[in-house]
């Protein structure tokens, strides 16, 4: 069995944080800081953990903030490295939380990064120096977010110097940092209601040298379009014409979610502005299914265009709430070419077992096939509670 996510910060992370801390400051109180950052370590999720270890910072390290950030940099270990297309070797994989021999990196830097979030607010330089340090060893993209509400314009100027910095780590800090809806971070709602002091730097980075720096600006213009979808189509538009090849990719996987809603601007900015000419029929394996299981769909398509036809064919499946009501979910089926007059039969399985952001119910779900933003056939099945198993042989 996979070791659970949450022991990448373990009492063998907390040990080793206490023992590099104590390396470049003696004075530290290694002992008390392990007995707090570890109690009752094992019964806490993630994110708590990180916070527990925080916590423990704060209590142990010295009170004027100068001081505690020198020493964290000291207990740092080198940067991360980078394969040959910019992405960090060996963190995600990294089974200790990224404490090491040569000093601190890795998931432990959530900590140390909260901490400079937490005691840093009024000593903006430092901490922002301090941050700078960090996120070449992990990220530091939840701790620099209370530093953008806090002091917007002085962090939005730090960031466009940062752009050009020689490090890929700090060059996605400024993308992920500044997401308006970065998941698990701070959301910052003044960047939600108007996203432009991040467009700058955006434009800047689109094209960045490191497929790490790309794949963060793409997360931050789909963050963008869940608020202002026609500026993100606008943004497809101006930037597609004579785009590399890294930055047509960057920009279909910042409009995606937009493309699976069918919006229409942003169908439009990708050549895909007009639904299927021709007939579509939507077929299902069988007239109902159980909960834990899957149901099969089979698509018929004939185009009566007398060009070729560049096809996004998804799926809404409106899933029954426990209120009784529907809810559509868009899932992603297939991208297609048909040829004039040509006849294609494309299939699937749909999985139908709960998942953490899904409870499924039981009920009669329709499924519409979208092609180009446009809903052209449906088909219904009842879904059934999942079959009883008895306990026993």
């Amino acid at each position: 069995m996979a070791e659970p996510f949450k022991n990448l910060i373990s009492t063998r992370t907390v040990n080793t944080a206490g023992r590099h801390l104590q390396r470049v400051w003696p004075r530290f109180n290694r002992a008390a800081f392990e007995r707090q950052a570890a109690s009752g370590l094992d019964a806490l999720e993630f994110k708590a953990r990180a916070m527990q270890l925080a916590d423990a910072l704060e209590a142990t390290l010295p009170d004027r903030f100068a001081h505690a950030a020198d020493l964290i940099e000291a207990s740092l270990a080198p940067p991360t490295a980078l394969d040959a297309d910019g992405e960090p070797v060996g963190l995600a994989n990294n089974e200790h939380g990224g404490a090491d021999e040569a000093g601190l990196r890795g998931w432990v830097v959530w900590s140390l990064a909260e901490f400079v979030a937490r005691r840093g607010m009024d000593d903006l330089p430092r901490a922002l120096a301090c941050l700078h340090a960090l996120t070449q060893r992990f990220s530091a993209e939840f701790a620099i977010r209370p530093f953008i509400q806090r002091h917007p314009n002085a962090v939005f100027a730090t960031l466009a110097q940062w752009v050009h910095d020689p490090s890929a780590h700090v060059r996605r800090l400024v993308s992920e940092g500044s997401r308006p809806r970065l998941p698990w971070g701070l959301r910052l709602q003044a960047l939600v209601a108007d996203p432009s002091p991040s467009l700058p730097l955006l434009r800047a980075l689109q094209d960045d040298a490191s497929a790490y720096v790309r794949r963060s600006v793409a997360n931050h213009l789909n963050d963008i379009a869940k608020d202002h979808p026609d500026l993100v189509a606008g943004w497809v538009q101006t930037h597609r014409p004579g785009a590399s090849a890294h930055r047509e990719a960057l920009l279909r996987h910042a409009s995606r979610s937009l493309v699976k809603q069918g919006h229409a601007p942003t169908l439009a900015a990708w050549g895909l502005g007009r639904g299927l000419e021709g007939r579509a029929r939507l077929r299902l394996s069988a007239p109902f299914a159980s909960i834990g299981g899957d149901i099969g769909l089979e698509v018929d398509l004939h185009s009566t265009a007398p060009a070729p036809q560049t096809l996004v064919i998804d799926y809404l499946v409106h899933h029954v709430r426990a209120n009784g009501g529907t809810s559509p979910k868009v899932f992603k089926g297939w991208k297609r070419v048909l040829e004039p007059g040509e006849r294609c039969t494309l299939g699937k399985r749909h999985s139908l077992r709960p998942v953490t952001t899904r409870t499924l119910y039981p009920g009669r779900h329709r499924i519409e096939l979208q092609i180009n933003g446009v809903v052209c056939a449906e088909a219904v099945f009842e879904l059934h509670a999942p079959p009883h198993r008895p306990n026993g042989p």
